[in-house]
């Protein structure tokens, strides 16, 4: 339901990275989900579905138990009577048909289930959160399996560990606009629960769209995301903030940013609680918000060291203004290898090709591999070599767990205006290596790329052809 009030701030914030929740520059995944409630501990249901009909099977109580004959022979349910469940006037009726609709993870059931994410019943909102999630996340989460005639509990639809996996996190079916809306609304709620997993929902799928449709749903979800940087709940507003990075974040063809946004997140740089300012930095970077950029370099020169100071300096790269490069120049004589990585990163996106003798020069001794990898990626940005020679060293670092996640960032910032330079690493016989390239490639925003996906649909590694999947429904809005 719409909030009328705020509830009692919540502790226990935790610093962000840019692709989610995590407490250290370069972490990838972080945050607790909501755990099952006691009637979910003595149900399981097992779900199936057909092209008309949705089976739901009574399992029995839930502890390692024998599944009766008389439960395996429990009567199908019809989709039709599903969805007119939903309408039910019974509280109890509408939750149980949104968890076995979560469980079905059906694609048709999505705009019905709506409804029921601004239900009176929290219990039933958050159902209907969680289904909706599933329905159109990638990797779909099985709440419950059988193994032989055992039933056990499985992980649940968490909104917020979900977004902190990064923005390839949805698939490629199209959110309706009726879920999206609703859970804008529902991101307002009372209930605080209700409306941390309503926004990091929204924050989920609303990645997904591109185009007129991005464009559209910017303008209409900015005043509500800024207002939400206020909230009573320090929760509410980290949330927030880190929505906003990943909805807003810069991207092809985006027109610039509401100047109301930008200035809402510039003013939780006065938080007191040093996450609230972090993600608030990380958002800035993210948004690319240049009228940040002097309020950044300040609070760097002021906390000069520690965390504070590597958040402000990383935000200070992403964007990248002039104004910014002669702070970056000096931070590639830094001993502190972060912040000289940072340094070279905002050189190359800044554009500035005379500075890339600064960026060699600054590594040419360096055997460090996350330094090494930074001067690739600037000398990618900074050549405009069309051939792509210099993209070797980052797919290269594909196949070294320590350095893949930085590397696979680097080659979805390389890849706009660079899309050709990738074909010729496109047969690579890692299939990890493919997925990289064909995400990277979804994600540049540039129509050319198709044509380079589109062949690799039918590849044997099936999460390969998972991402050629997840690509050409982006590159084709």
């Amino acid at each position: 339901m719409p909030s009328r009030g705020h509830a009692k701030p919540r502790r226990g914030i935790s610093v962000s990275s840019r692709w989610g929740r995590a407490p250290t520059r370069g972490s990838r995944a972080w945050g607790p989900g909501w755990g099952p409630s006691a009637s979910e501990r003595k149900l399981a249901v097992s779900v199936t579905k057909t092209n008309t009909t949705v089976t739901f099977v009574l399992a029995g109580l839930f502890c390692p138990c024998v599944v009766s004959p008389v439960a395996l022979a429990a009567p199908q349910v019809p989709f039709e009577q599903a969805l007119a469940d939903l309408a039910s006037p019974d509280a109890a009726t509408r939750l149980r048909t949104a968890k076995m609709l979560k469980d079905a993870a059906y694609f048709e059931s999505a705009a019905p289930l709506a409804k029921l994410i601004v239900d009176p019943q929290d219990s039933v909102q958050l159902e209907a959160i969680a289904a909706e999630l599933n329905i159109f996340i990638a990797e779909k989460i099985v709440p419950r399996k059988r193994v032989g005639f055992i039933v056990e509990l499985r992980t649940p639809v968490a909104a917020d560990a979900i977004f902190s996996t990064g923005p390839l996190a949805v698939g490629p079916r199209p959110v309706p606009g009726e879920v999206l809306d609703a859970l804008r609304t529902a991101a307002r709620d009372d209930n605080p629960r209700v409306r941390l997993e309503a926004l990091y929902a929204f924050g989920v799928l609303a990645v997904q769209r591109g185009g007129d449709a991005r464009r559209a749903l910017l303008r209409a979800s900015g005043p509500d995301l800024a207002a939400m940087i206020g909230a009573i709940d320090p929760s509410h507003r980290y949330a927030a903030l880190q929505v906003i990075g990943r909805l807003f974040e810069r991207r092809l063809h985006d027109e610039p940013i509401d100047q109301n946004v930008g200035d809402a997140v510039i003013s939780a740089l006065n938080e007191r609680e040093p996450a609230l300012q972090a993600a608030a930095m990380q958002a800035l970077g993210a948004i690319r918000y240049e009228r940040a950029v002097q309020g950044l370099m300040d609070l760097f020169q002021y906390h000069s060291k520690g965390a504070m100071a590597e958040s402000a300096l990383d935000a200070i790269a992403h964007i990248a203004h002039p104004s910014s490069v002669p702070l970056l120049v000096a931070q590639l004589a830094s001993k502190n290898a972060v912040l000289k990585s940072m340094a070279i990163e905002g050189l190359a996106r800044a554009g500035d090709r005379i500075r890339l003798g600064d960026v060699q020069s600054a590594i040419r001794t360096e055997r460090n591999g996350s330094l090494q990898l930074a001067g690739s990626f600037a000398s990618v940005m900074l050549t405009g070599e069309a051939g792509g020679g210099n993209l070797a060293p980052m797919v290269e670092a594909i196949a070294n767990p320590r350095l893949r996640d930085q590397a696979r960032w680097y080659l979805i910032e390389a890849a706009p205006g660079r899309t050709q330079a990738f074909t010729r690493f496109l047969q690579d016989p890692d299939p990890f290596v493919r997925t990289a390239l064909v995400d990277a490639l979804g994600l540049s925003g540039e129509s050319a790329a198709i044509a380079l996906v589109q062949p690799m649909a039918s590849d044997k590694d099936v999460q390969v052809a998972r991402a050629v999947e997840r690509a050409l429904a982006r590159l084709r809005q």
